[in-house]
């Protein structure tokens, strides 16, 4: 019988994908920011918050409500939108239903700017993830990472990603 504490070291299938994975989450956001720097001058953070203020109802989160959809902190986030209200891509202003919070708001002229470079970062995305897919394998990938992330943030309370289906 193993010794109960003995380590469930990986199997070789395992140690494989593992590799692979952290290559992944290494290398992609690398190839995505240099993308976005060179074409739209935003880091992928900063891509990232504008597309999640462009999701939002009326474009406008509360503060604390991006920095979740963000995974960032407070403070991070502050900075990120005080770069963002300069180019005059964001503005923030009271929360009208909580006086003591503040919401972030995407301008016309930061959803212009997002707008008329999502194509370019779509065909990244395209090139880099899923032109060497098919449509099987795209299940799998989305099957087996929503089982990992569920693992990882059960109950999707760190990073709100919809409908994760296992």
């Amino acid at each position: 019988m193993a010794e109960q504490n003995e380590p469930r070291w990986l199997s070789e299938a395992e140690r494989d994908m593992w590799v692979r994975l952290v290559a992944t989450t290494l290398l992609l956001p690398g190839e995505v920011e240099a993308q976005l720097k060179r074409d739209a001058g935003l880091t992928f953070f900063e891509y990232h918050v504008l597309a999640m203020l462009s999701e939002a109802d009326e474009r406008t989160r509360l503060m604390s409500d991006l920095a979740r959809w963000a995974n960032s902190s407070l403070s991070r986030l502050s900075h990120v939108v005080t770069r963002l209200e300069k180019q005059g891509w964001v503005r923030r202003e009271a929360c009208p239903d909580d006086r003591r919070a503040t919401n972030a708001v995407l301008t016309d002229e930061g959803f212009a700017h997002l707008e008329a470079h999502a194509p370019a970062h779509v065909e990244i995305v395209r090139k880099l993830v899923f032109d060497g897919l098919t449509p099987e394998q795209i299940a799998v990938t989305t099957t087996a990472l929503g089982t990992i992330l569920e693992a990882v943030d059960p109950g999707h309370t760190q990073i709100p990603v919809g409908n994760i289906s296992k």
